[in-house]
């Protein structure tokens, strides 16, 4: 196996998760690959409602497309610091691993990187899926970034 060509990374633009996307695309730069930044979101309803699902379970929840946007803008910033060049951001609605999942394997990612801050939620769930869903179908690699 030679260099990566793309390598995809999940944000939520928490600090853990720039983390995440710092390692993603310094590995990105060194193998000259493509980055591929992921931002699940949910659609933005009413305000209470978005501070109600927020307090359930901050991780992982960007509510509406906006906030999702600025997130990529911010991790795509903080990528090209890193040296990353070329730069793919998708924002996507639905639920965090199974948007991910679909995006990674769409577009045949051959490195996930995600950050191990509350294993029982991103990174936990995502290797749950992960070798069920990619590593069968796009034979990608996993890399935990310990991001805590």
């Amino acid at each position: 196996m030679g260099a990566y060509q793309t390598v995809a990374v999940g944000t939520d633009g928490s600090e853990s998760s720039f983390r995440a996307v710092d390692r993603a695309a310094t590995i990105a730069a060194d193998s000259k690959a493509l980055l591929l930044i992921i931002c699940a979101y949910k659609p933005a309803k009413s305000t209470g409602e978005a501070e109600q699902a927020l307090g359930e379970d901050a991780a992982f929840h960007v509510i509406g497309s906006t906030p999702a946007e600025e997130t990529l803008r911010d991790a795509r910033e903080r990528a090209a610091a890193k040296g990353s060049v070329e730069i793919d951001t998708v924002a996507v609605q639905g639920d965090p691993i199974e948007r991910v999942v679909e995006v990674v394997t769409d577009r045949k990612a051959d490195l996930v990187v995600v950050g191990n801050r509350g294993l029982n939620s991103l990174a936990g769930r995502l290797l749950g899926s992960v070798p069920q869903g990619i590593s069968r179908r796009a034979g990608s690699d996993v890399l935990i970034v310990h991001t805590t």
